[in-house]
């Protein structure tokens, strides 16, 4: 690809029609849904069953509470 010889691309103008899409899709699809998890349940989830002990597990999440 020779960016020399190559004609500049612009981008399209932004609309009112072209807005109104965005916005409609953003308003059924987006967003970011967050659930709330047992940070816990996470911590168990993440090391191999039997790793940690219960009491060491709750010790490692007070850890990150301080």
């Amino acid at each position: 690809m020779n960016a020399i010889s190559e004609p500049a691309t612009h981008p399209s103008p932004i609309t009112a029609d072209s807005l109104q899409r965005v916005a409609q899709w953003l308003k059924c699809n987006g967003g970011i849904k967050l659930q709330k998890q047992d940070p816990l349940q996470v911590l168990s989830d993440r090391y191999p069953a039997g790793l940690l002990s219960q009491a060491e597990l709750e010790a490692l999440l007070g850890s990150f509470h301080h």
